[in-house]
């Protein structure tokens, strides 16, 4: 049976590091589900993206995330994970796979400066975000 209070967003990014504001398509998903009042729980089911809420207004702060979390976590460490993508999954686990949002009349509850993030690092790819929301 399909969850109703669920539903999926498609994303696709176009560099291997990247921060995409999905705060429209978050808040579009809300819109579908008919809750006024609770939480989003925005997750990103995959091992080397994860999700933030940061600067939206700003261009310049998505790209110093993606710059300052590869100088603290560099593509060519010591790794032994041998896939090439070992910095995409430390970099995933450093910034976490959900983030929950408050929702209030409808609409996610952020801060005037705030907005809703893909994180990237290990694209170009098509990424899955699953938005649920708990409330009434």
């Amino acid at each position: 049976m399909a969850d109703t209070r669920a539903r999926s967003i498609v994303v696709r990014s176009t560099t291997r590091e990247m921060l995409v504001d999905i705060t429209r398509e978050v808040e579009d998903a809300i819109a579908g589900l008919g809750v006024s009042e609770g939480l989003a729980h925005v997750w990103c089911p995959h091992t080397t993206a994860g999700i933030t809420v940061n600067e939206a207004a700003d261009p310049d702060v998505a790209a110093d995330i993606v710059r300052a979390l590869r100088g603290v976590v560099p593509p060519d460490g010591d790794y032994r994970h041998e896939e090439g993508n070992a910095d995409a999954h430390v970099k995933a686990s450093l910034v976490g796979g959900f983030a929950l949002v408050p929702v209030s009349d409808g609409r996610l509850a952020l801060g005037t400066w705030q907005g809703v993030f893909l994180c990237e690092f290990d694209g170009p790819r098509e990424r899955r975000v699953e938005v649920r929301l708990l409330g009434r």
